[in-house]
């Protein structure tokens, strides 16, 4: 199912902005093995990387970097939803700037509460 090389890759395709090589992946069975995993998204195009989750709160959720954004694209398209040993496997791109802007803005609400308190402001104002 993988692509041929250059097929439907014009170089004036365009992607969404959303769209690059790495997806993240939830929904998946605990027990699987990152040999499973490669044979599952392998059929799409080379992998560089497979970080399966093995904490208690990354349990079920891999990431898969890919050599090529079209073959993540490809295999975004046709995985998502796909049934694994009876799960559903939801299929996203990988967007680090939603995951930092959290982080930024609880940065930025400290930084505020620590001005307030240097100048004793009232956060009731």
């Amino acid at each position: 199912m993988a692509f041929a090389p250059g097929a439907s890759r014009g170089s004036n395709a365009r992607l969404p902005p959303e769209v690059n090589r790495i997806l993240f992946v939830r929904n998946l069975p605990y027990k699987i093995t990152t040999e499973e995993m490669y044979d599952i998204f392998g059929k799409y195009g080379p992998i560089r990387q497979i970080r399966v989750g093995t904490k208690t709160d990354t349990k079920g959720t891999a990431y898969i970097v890919y050599e090529d954004i079209f073959d993540a694209k490809n295999a975004c398209e046709h995985l998502s939803g796909f049934n694994v040993m009876g799960r559903y496997l939801v299929v996203l791109y990988h967007q680090p700037q939603k995951a930092h802007a959290k982080i930024d803005r609880e940065k930025k609400k400290e930084q505020i509460e620590e001005l307030k308190k240097k100048y004793n402001l009232d956060s009731d104002k």
